[in-house]
């Protein structure tokens, strides 16, 4: 059986009991590539250094525009990346992209792991389009108490699982998607010891064990992912076919200006108050609040199948460093909302304080796939 799920048995702390060599984050994802390097010192894990690189140009496109390049493009796109971010190990964690993988909560009768070995891969056949030797996959039981109703919360209607029955989480990832990854890493002359999916690289970046379900919402170039977490378990994962590039692009034609143009006053105006151009005001918000609504809908689906409601809503991904969106998400999903600093997770030089907590957003999956390397080293 793979190992995709060992995140959640992860510590969290963001501290390591000795120290060791240097360890390498990548997240690849359908526009950039992105890097941390960590290493253990004092107790802590410290940032030596991190990098982004576009690869739309490495398709001949506009950097910032979603691409599928074929592996030894995003090997020779990862060398270059490690060269510019002057990188000094090969030691690496790869988080693989959502899209790329099948997430389930399945139900099973409570019989014990070793019975559940043989049942949880009979049952994903009615989930998995393709033959179920094609893929790789794991799961976990979800552990009784994880992700319940509290006393406070508990209502005096039935209980949502069934007597006997027990929820097992399960991750499917096809065998050629893994050979994909495994070829770019091995032609950028690294060695990987896991592949993980996306969500449980942020959810090791951007959370400490909030008793509370946690909403996480990805906002990415050409998709925008919604996790709900509870109790760190994992309970709801969709995908929404629209993201920052759409709100780029929608400038552009209702402005009628270039993307890059485009691109430059959603950075600098985006949905600050004090922004005098109502009409970009007015462009972004009508691309996000449709991506909100959406994440509104899995919200409420949510809370109506577990009897919970969500506590937080965490913004993440490069999408997210839009000014104003925080309390412009808070109004549509009338849940608290800030943005994600994963970068408080690692101990960095003061004068980059201001430039990490930036730009930390888009890097969460990166730097919690660099903090599970590095907690092997422990």
């Amino acid at each position: 059986m793979a190992h995709f799920l060992e995140t959640l048995k992860e510590t969290v702390s963001g501290s390591f009991a000795h120290k060791g060599d240097s360890v390498l984050g990548i997240d690849v994802s359908s526009s950039t590539i992105k890097v941390v390097q960590l290493r253990k010192k004092g107790g802590r894990a410290l940032l030596e250094t991190y990098g982004e690189l576009a690869l739309g140009p490495y398709a001949g496109i506009e950097p910032g525009k979603a691409t599928q390049l074929p592996p030894e493009k995003m090997a020779q796109a990862l060398r270059d990346l490690m060269h510019e971010a002057k990188v000094t190990t090969n030691r690496c964690g790869v988080a693989i992209p959502l899209s790329a993988s099948l997430i389930n909560i399945i139900q099973m009768p409570d019989v014990g792991e070793k019975r559940l070995a043989d049942m949880v891969s009979i049952e994903m056949r009615k989930y998995i389009p393709v033959s179920i030797s094609e893929v790789m996959l794991d799961w976990r039981v979800i552990p009784r108490g994880e992700g319940e109703e509290s006393e406070e919360t508990k209502e005096s209607s039935a209980p949502v699982e069934r007597v006997g029955m027990t929820d097992v989480l399960v991750v499917a990832i096809h065998k050629d998607t893994l050979a994909r990854y495994q070829q770019i890493i091995e032609d950028a002359g690294l060695q990987t010891s896991f592949f993980e999916i996306e969500v449980f690289s942020t959810v090791r970046a951007v959370l400490d064990g909030a008793a509370t379900p946690t909403m996480l919402v990805d906002i990415g170039a050409g998709t925008t992912k919604i996790f709900i977490v509870d109790h760190r378990v994992l309970r709801e994962s969709h995908i929404i076919n629209r993201g920052s590039q759409d709100i780029t692009l929608a400038l552009s034609k209702s402005l009628g200006v270039s993307m890059e143009k485009a691109l430059e006053l959603k950075h600098a105006y985006g949905l600050s108050p004090d922004t005098r151009d109502k009409n970009v005001q007015e462009t972004i918000r009508l691309v996000l609040d449709s991506i909100l609504i959406e994440a509104v809908r899995v919200m409420r689906a949510y809370q109506e199948h577990y009897r919970k409601n969500v506590g937080q809503v965490i913004m993440t991904g490069g999408g997210s460093g839009l000014k104003g969106l925080a309390p412009a998400a808070e109004v549509v999903l009338e849940t608290p909302a800030t943005v994600a600093d994963p970068f408080a997770k690692v101990t960095a030089p003061a004068f980059l304080q201001d430039v990490l907590t930036q730009v930390g957003p888009e890097f969460a999956v990166s730097i919690g796939v660099a903090l599970r390397r590095l907690d092997e080293e422990s």
